[in-house]
Parts: structure tokens; C-alpha cells; sequence
């Protein structure tokens, strides 16, 4: 009997023991699963992301995805990377080169933890390198979980210990600043007028470019403006050099914007300038377009996003948004001189300073334009004028004739009129000449 009772007791110890090690095993096997894992980690352990894995090594990339970030991800699917290579006419991953992919999967990472709630509707830098050394921007419509208008976010915040993964149901292709303008329903007249105008695969080219974009309600302005319904009225060659009057040659980032002239694209005798004017509370664009939003970049320039479509100015416009001109533009309207110079021309225009003219009424002793008629003005004016586009390159010593009488012209290391008035800044280009800025007021000789 005692043998036996000795028996049960040996069996119900084995029981217990085998139940702790099971109960045991099974903490170990939740400690194990519950074990946190980085972004490279998740997608290892997720069969939908295969590919994905496949690409991160193919571009040399795990490593910068386990380090400490923290990073967001947008993770592309296999059905979508699928999706991508019947667009792209490969068999697979296989076909993509190291260089290709980098690119494309930084695209996919932004800098920092952004968690779904987090996210807010606007442009978010990306890690892909872009034009002027910035990261290519990704659109968020935060409502509506999209990403560059047409991306879906499918699954959010799946955490990490270096970052959050989200999602999504397309791969991302960094795009070039006609992607930008393609993928916002803000710019679908400015795409339309690229189209009509053939530029689309211009501003597709390498670069890099500067865009001021203009949105919708700024076409719809300006088709008030010249009294026409719309993009229907107005025809290639008519919108081509209004277009390229809002590029430039080079990628400039919002804190490169300073105040002056910049070159524009825009055709002609040209090399037509915009007036920039950058102060605390805003940057403007020949004196009535505001900058509305900065730096959104592609990978071929940077986008400004602008309230007013930009029209390629004549001398007179140039005057009129330039507030050191206001007094010439005054004078100008009191000799009935402004449709003269805002005719077809040429022109190149030697224009005074505001205070160049405030020295000629100390000078004269006179209080202002007001004390001078239309007779008195005409003549200073017209001896400002010279027929044709002469650039500063094409301007040499000597006699000059005006519409008024000769100026004697010195180029040496600086140009000089007449002895004592300096040329303070050249080459501002209109579509109907050039104006080259100067420090005094050119009396004509005395008849």
C-alpha cells in the first residue's frame, strides 16, 4: 500500500513538472514572438513583402533600415511591385539595377516616426535625393489615406523599433516637376496649357528647373484678365512664352530667393527677367504675385506654387513693378509717353532711379514731377531711349544717338554717360527691349 501511494505521488510530481516546462515553453514562445523587431524585421517576417526585402538588399539598404532612424515607411506590396514591373515591361526585381532601385525605395522613407493620425495633408520631403540637394517631395492627402493622388494606404502603423511601416497598395516613383504639376488637382490647367503648348516633355528633361506654378484659380484669373473663356482661346505660340516666363535654368530653394531680377526661360530677344521682392512677410513676383507654398521638389527642379500667372512684361511693365521706378513711371505718364514704350519697339532704355531724379529736382530746384509739364519731360525721356535691343555686351564707346540726341558712352570697367552717370545694373529684359538701370538723369544739351 505504501509502495503504491508512493507511486501516485512520483507520477502527480512528474504531472506538475511537465506542465511548468509546457506553461514554461509557452512564455519563451510569446517572449519570443512578442520580441520587438526593426523595420527590416517586420518585412522579413511578413511573406507580402518579399520583394520588398528582395529590392532593400538589392539596393544595399538593409543596413540604413535597421539603424536607429526612426523612420516612416510606405511598403509597397509584392502585388503592387508586380503591378510596377508590367509597367515598366520587366520580368522582375532582377531587371532593376542597384541605381535604379536607390531612388526609388528612399522614395518611400521619410525621416522620423509619423504614425497615421500624425499624418497631415500637404508635401513631406522624402529621403531620395531631388533637385538642390533636397529630398523629392511626397503628396499626402491625409482624408483620404493617398499618397501622390492615386497610392493607397492600406494598412497603418505597424510599429517597429525603429519606426512605424504603413502599407501601400502602389510603389512610388519620384517624380519630375510635370509629375508634380500631374498628380495635384490644383495645377490641371497649368497641365493642360503644358500639353497644349508641347512642353511637357521639356520640363520631363534633366534640368534642373525652377517652376513658379500656377494653381487653377490663377489661370481662371487671368483668363478674366485678357476677357477670353479660357485655354480654348489662346493657341501654342500664344502660351509658350508665358509658360517659359515661369522657369528658370536652375533649381532654386526658397531661402536662395532674394530680391532683384532672376532669368526666365521665356524666348525671344529675351532672356526675359522676373522681378523678385523677398521680405519677412512674403516673396513677390513682379510686384503682384505672391509665392502660396515653397519647395516642392522633383527630382529634375524645385515648384513654387504662385497666386498669379506671370505675363512677360514690356519696359513699361517692368517700370511699374519696380518701386524705384515709380517716379520714372510718373514722368512717363505725365509726357503720354507710356504707350509709346509699350509698343513693339525695340527699345533699350537707360532708366533712372528714384533717386536719380530726386538729385535732378535738388539740382533744377524743383519739389517733385509736379512742378514739370509734359514739355519739360518729354525731351529728358526721349534722351533716355535708344533704338533697338543693345545689351550691355553689345554697348561700346562712343557716340550712342537717342530719340532725343546723342549720349557719349565710356566702357571701361564700368559704363559711364556723358562723364558722371554710372550704369548701376544691365540686362533687364522685356518683351520689347532692354533696360539698363542708371544712378542720374541725362539732361539732354541745350538748343
Amino acid at each position: 500500500m505504501k509502495t503504491r501511494k508512493n507511486l501516485f505521488a512520483l507520477l502527480a510530481l512528474v504531472g506538475l513538472a511537465g506542465t511548468l516546462l509546457l506553461t514554461s515553453c509557452e512564455k519563451d514562445e510569446e517572449k519570443e514572438m512578442e520580441m520587438p523587431k526593426s523595420i527590416v524585421e517586420v518585412a522579413v517576417s511578413n511573406p507580402q513583402f518579399s520583394i520588398l526585402v528582395q529590392a532593400l538588399q538589392k539596393a544595399n539598404l538593409v543596413t540604413t533600415l535597421q539603424g536607429t532612424g526612426p523612420f516612416t515607411v510606405f511598403a509597397p506590396t509584392n502585388a503592387a511591385f508586380n503591378e510596377l514591373f508590367n509597367q515598366l515591361g520587366v520580368s522582375g526585381i532582377d531587371a532593376l539595377t542597384a541605381d535604379q532601385l536607390t531612388p526609388i525605395l528612399l522614395y518611400h522613407v521619410l525621416s522620423g516616426k509619423v504614425e497615421s493620425n500624425q499624418l497631415t495633408s500637404g508635401y513631406v520631403s522624402t529621403l531620395s535625393p531631388g533637385a538642390g540637394g533636397l529630398g523629392v517631395s511626397l503628396k499626402v492627402d491625409a482624408s483620404m489615406l493617398k499618397l501622390n493622388g492615386n497610392v493607397g494606404i492600406t494598412a497603418a502603423d505597424i510599429s517597429a523599433t525603429n519606426g512605424v511601416i504603413h502599407v501601400i497598395d502602389k510603389v512610388l516613383l519620384p517624380q519630375t516637376v510635370v509629375d508634380i504639376a500631374l498628380a495635384n488637382s490644383s495645377f490641371t490647367s497649368l497641365v493642360a496649357a503644358l500639353t497644349k503648348a508641347n512642353l511637357v516633355n521639356a520640363l520631363k528633361a534633366d534640368g534642373p528647373f525652377t517652376v513658379f506654378a500656377p494653381t487653377n484659380d490663377a489661370f481662371s484669373q487671368l483668363f478674366t484678365d485678357l476677357g477670353i473663356s479660357g485655354l480654348d482661346a489662346l493657341n501654342a505660340e500664344d502660351l509658350t512664352p508665358i509658360l517659359l516666363y515661369h522657369v528658370l535654368g536652375t533649381a532654386v530653394k526658397s531661402t536662395q530667393l532674394q530680391t532683384g531680377y532672376v532669368s526666365t526661360l521665356s524666348p525671344g530677344p529675351n532672356d526675359s527677367k522676373v522681378s523678385l521682392l523677398v521680405d519677412a512677410a512674403a516673396v513677390m513676383l513682379n510686384n503682384n504675385s505672391k509665392i502660396v507654398a515653397t519647395d516642392v521638389v522633383g527630382t529634375n527642379g524645385i515648384v513654387h506654387v504662385i497666386d498669379k500667372v506671370l505675363l512677360p512684361p514690356t519696359i513699361v511693365d517692368i517700370a511699374l513693378a519696380n518701386s524705384s521706378f515709380s517716379t520714372l513711371v510718373s514722368a512717363l505718364v505725365k509726357a503720354e509717353l507710356v504707350e509709346t514704350l509699350k509698343g513693339e519697339g525695340p527699345f533699350t532704355v537707360f532708366a533712372p532711379t528714384n533717386d536719380a531724379f530726386s538729385a535732378l529736382f535738388t539740382e533744377i530746384g524743383v519739389s517733385g514731377i509736379e512742378q514739370l509739364s509734359k514739355d519739360d519731360l518729354t525731351p529728358i525721356l526721349l534722351y533716355h531711349v535708344v533704338s533697338g535691343n543693345v545689351k550691355s555686351n553689345q554697348i561700346s564707346s562712343g557716340n550712342v544717338p537717342t530719340l532725343n540726341g546723342d549720349i557719349n558712352v565710356n566702357v571701361g570697367t564700368t559704363v559711364t554717360i556723358n562723364e558722371n552717370t554710372s550704369v548701376v545694373l544691365v540686362d533687364v529684359q522685356a518683351t520689347n527691349g532692354v533696360i539698363h538701370v542708371i544712378n542720374k538723369v541725362l539732361l539732354p544739351p541745350a538748343k
